[in-house]
């Protein structure tokens, strides 16, 4: 006997039977989004989700009931194109599309690795036990992941370090060992574990922060989610530039910009990924590669400097202003770079202190090589008011770096008086830092990031 079954709207009424192997019996009746949400806890579903298959997913549906013709509307495309994508010629590649999909058969936007949809807020009472109510789960981690990213901007991560490795531990590991987890958390998990790895780099401790790297980009590949770990890729290429490795460095921001161009398209994560392509080529001294990552990473942040991930830092016109100023410094083009250092610190926001205190860094040390010692003492005494209380040891690093340069010309007596209000500050901050401060002083270069 062939087994059969019925399908039922979330209101419980049937809307055809169905027989394995044979034709749904009334496929004009069916709805996509009550077929997607009892295919929620399907393997097959989730995993063409993972791999944003949105042909196998029209396929999907039109085997449980839908009609090409209800798909094509609700999604809002042809219905050739609709043709040419379950039969494999063509495949959904625009951000804006995959968000038109989500909206028209309610798909919670985690599955597919975007922001949370507008309409997810009615899905409140979804069962806990379902995958729908994993995504819900995941807005706790969401809303952890803005709460830690606020703090640190303002505070640095030194002291939030250890506040992010627990929740790791207790919310979101027994999640991923629990036999039931799927993609979510696994997102959950590598943007966390990324975000650990950007507060040991901000405490100095850069094997720590490597190690994070590296966990956080198997968790991202295993959620599907490609622009997440295009974006620790990114991470992964700003650590080796810190640690003196360009040539990893230029590894890992091709290794992102691969795994971003299988994704969606996000403008604004493949600007931050030339970016750190053109850094790393800047450190090696390749003028015209570098200059030309640079110009790619302008061009994609037009198209896009407000792309919405829910797992993915902001990159924005500041940013690169600030990471261009170092490229070009990195290339001997001192005034240039001025120019770009000046733009990110009239762009950066107060509200991030920590940004705002590398970019004058970098201004001022950028005055000091051109030789303009008045206004280099001019931004390090605005520096003087940067909270002694911020949990950074790379800011502390970077100030140290800035008054070596500047102690090279202590006979103009201006450089002097501002180094003698200098030390004072710097006792006061590693009195106040002494709990995360290194044993033995050391410097990474002047340097901003894309993590801000």
């Amino acid at each position: 006997m062939t087994p059969c079954w019925s399908l039922r709207t979330q209101s419980g009424s049937t809307i055809g039977a169905l027989c394995q192997g044979s034709e749904p019996v009334d496929q004009q009746l069916a709805d996509p989004r009550d077929v997607v949400a009892g295919l929620l806890g399907d393997e097959r579903l989730l995993s063409i989700l993972r791999t944003r298959d949105m042909g196998a997913l029209f396929k999907l549906l039109n085997t449980r009931g839908v009609s090409t013709r209800r798909i094509a509307t609700a999604a809002g495309i042809g219905q050739g194109r609709l043709y040419d994508y379950m039969n494999g010629r063509f495949r959904v590649e625009k951000l804006a599309v995959f968000e038109q999909i989500a909206d028209a058969f309610h798909i919670p936007g985690a599955l597919l690795g975007l922001a949370r949809r507008p309409w997810e807020a009615a899905a409140q009472a979804a069962p806990y036990h379902t995958p729908l109510g994993e995504v819900l789960a995941d807005s706790d981690d969401l809303s952890a992941m803005d709460a830690f990213r606020n703090a640190d901007r303002q505070a640095g991560g030194g002291r939030l370090y250890s506040a992010v490795v627990r929740h790791l531990t207790a919310s979101v590991a027994p999640r991923l060992v629990d036999g039931a987890s799927g993609p979510v958390v696994f997102g959950a998990a590598a943007a966390l574990t990324e975000m650990a790895g950007w507060m040991a780099h901000d405490s100095g401790q850069d094997d720590l922060a490597a190690a994070h790297f590296s966990k956080a980009l198997p968790l991202a590949r295993t959620s599907g989610d490609l622009p997440l770990a295009a974006h620790v890729a990114a991470s992964s290429s700003h650590l080796a530039l810190q640690t003196g490795d360009p040539r990893q460095a230029v590894h890992w921001a091709l290794v992102g910009v691969e795994l971003a161009r299988s994704g969606p398209h996000l403008p604004s994560l493949m600007a931050r990924l030339h970016t750190m392509h053109a850094r790393a080529l800047a450190a090696t001294g390749q003028y015209a590669p570098a200059t030309a990552a640079l110009d790619q990473a302008s061009v994609s942040l037009e198209l896009g400097a407000d792309d919405d991930h829910p797992w993915l830092s902001p990159f924005d016109h500041a940013t690169l202003a600030s990471e261009s100023a170092l490229a070009l410094g990195d290339l001997g083009i001192v005034e240039s770079a001025l120019t770009y250092a000046e733009q990110a610190v009239s762009l950066r926001e107060e509200g991030r202190a920590r940004s705002l205190a590398l970019s004058r860094i970098t201004l001022a040390s950028l005055h000091v090589r051109r030789g303009d010692l008045d206004s280099a003492v001019g931004v390090g005494v605005e520096l003087l008011a940067t909270s002694p209380t911020m949990g950074s040891v790379r800011v502390v690093q970077q100030l140290d770096g800035l008054r070596d340069q500047l102690s090279q010309h202590t006979t103009y007596r201006p450089v002097c008086e501002y180094l003698a209000r200098f030390d004072d500050a710097r006792r006061m901050r590693a009195l106040l830092l002494a709990d995360i401060m290194p044993q033995q002083r050391g410097g990474t270069g002047i340097d901003d990031t894309a993590h801000t």
